[in-house]
């Protein structure tokens, strides 16, 4: 039993469809979000500045005697998991090798589509770790730098006219390579769902990185008696490095559940 609270950070926004699936799946547990709002996106910026970047988000979670670290940003995962482990005595969640995974199980046809930021694609990383897993099979992948963004402007920009113009520009490749399988290789892109499918078509499975993850956390959890004790009530605490103003309802719309709470902080401290 361990009734510290679990650490969960992200880029920006993406990260909290990642705490809203651990919520759903442990909702006795404390959560402490921290969105890198102020310099989001990760996806553009070299491996040395998201490695800066992830290493103070960490030490700044780790100011809330967190039990747990969740990266809930692709981009992180692919280009600062080993700084991460080398820096930190906790667990470490992070969201590449469980969407790997669940793609890998999913294929029939042994082609799979993988969708992310600039970095995270250019990184390799989910090729990598699908080809660990099964060398047969064929990983088509593609950058849509676009999405971060698009997600980041509010819930009227998730699916609109332009989402899905965007989104037919970037995956129409991805479609004609008949892939069945298409990891979603970025915690906001859940939130572009609803276009994404309605481009790629019912036969093509999607696989929710964000999803996966909060399983993942799940297992953990479960193997190492790590769950709270359920007579305490658990607790949720938000924060960002930008505007609470704009934070909040951003906020609220993806967890459908009033946040008025959020706290601004100056993460080039840590």
């Amino acid at each position: 039993m361990d009734n510290r609270p679990i650490g969960i950070f992200d880029s920006g926004l993406g990260g909290l469809t990642v705490l809203k699936e651990i919520k759903g799946l442990l909702p006795g547990e404390s959560l402490v979000y921290f969105g890198d709002n102020g310099r989001t996106p990760y996806g553009t910026k070299s491996r040395d500045t998201v490695i800066k970047y992830t290493l103070q988000d960490i030490r700044f979670l780790l100011k809330h005697d967190i039990k747990m670290i969740v990266i809930a940003c692709n981009t992180a995962s692919a280009l600062s998991l080993e700084k991460v482990k080398e820096n930190v005595d906790i667990p470490v969640v992070e969201v590449i090798e469980p969407g790997a995974l669940t793609g890998v199980r999913n294929t029939r046809s042994k082609k799979i589509g993988v969708i992310g930021t600039t970095a995270t694609i250019n990184s390799g990383a989910y090729e990598k770790a699908i080809k660990r897993l099964d060398e047969s099979i064929q990983v088509i992948s593609k950058a849509c730098p676009l999405f971060v963004p698009l997600v980041e402007e509010g819930p009227a920009w998730w699916e609109n006219e332009v989402a899905y113009k965007i989104a037919l520009e970037y995956l129409s490749s991805l479609k004609n390579a008949e892939i069945d399988t298409l990891v979603l290789g970025c915690t906001h892109y859940p939130l572009l769902q609803k276009v994404i499918a309605s481009v790629m078509g019912s036969e093509v499975k999607l696989v929710n990185s964000a999803h996966e993850a909060a399983k993942a956390v799940k297992r953990i959890m479960d193997k190492n008696g790590m769950r709270r004790d359920e007579k305490y009530k658990p607790t949720y605490k938000y924060y960002t490095s930008d505007s609470v103003e704009k934070f909040e309802p951003l906020c609220s719309a993806i967890l459908n559940s009033k946040i008025n709470t959020a706290e601004k902080i100056d993460i080039e401290k840590y």
